[in-house]
């Protein structure tokens, strides 16, 4: 009965324990899958713009076919300026997300340490609080043995 108490303490000490680890891994995992998805997402936009570059430039044939490209990679390199900003903020915003999630993890971890750490310490004192009244109550009654005990002999 003792040692179930003790293997069921143990268990639970345990998984609190790894409790924190595991959250954080799964909120590093969890990023790590959000920033390689767009960092996919945007190494394909860019692949096709560039792309879409070479096949307009293999579609020059004649002096305004060229006028027409030169003057669509101007907007087109405003447009690649324009995405990479947005890229740039996106990629920000995750850091930002990330980083808010990890505090607040870290928050929830400190607080439940410490909740732990007050339990236990209340648990010490309330069982030094038993033995001392248990080892209080068995000297009383020790004594009070003792004595009656004693009354007997003397009469």
């Amino acid at each position: 009965m003792q040692q179930d108490q003790f293997f069921n303490a143990f268990t639970e000490q345990t998984r609190n324990f790894f409790e924190p680890m595991r959250k954080l891994n799964g909120l590093m995992l969890d990023n790590m899958e959000k920033m390689t998805q767009f960092q996919l997402e945007s190494m394909k936009r860019y692949s096709q713009m560039g792309t879409e570059r070479l096949r307009a430039a293999s579609d020059i044939k004649s002096p305004d076919d060229m006028r027409d490209f030169a003057a669509r990679q101007s907007e087109l390199m405003s447009e690649l300026s324009q995405q990479m900003m947005e890229d740039a903020r996106a990629m920000t915003e995750l850091s930002l997300a990330f980083r808010d999630e990890l505090q607040k993890t870290f928050s929830d971890v400190s607080q439940q340490a410490m909740d732990q750490a007050s339990s236990t310490a209340q648990e010490a004192e309330n069982a030094t609080k038993s033995s001392t009244t248990a080892s209080s109550s068995s000297s009383k009654s020790s004594s009070a043995s003792n004595s009656s005990r004693g009354g007997k002999n003397n009469s």
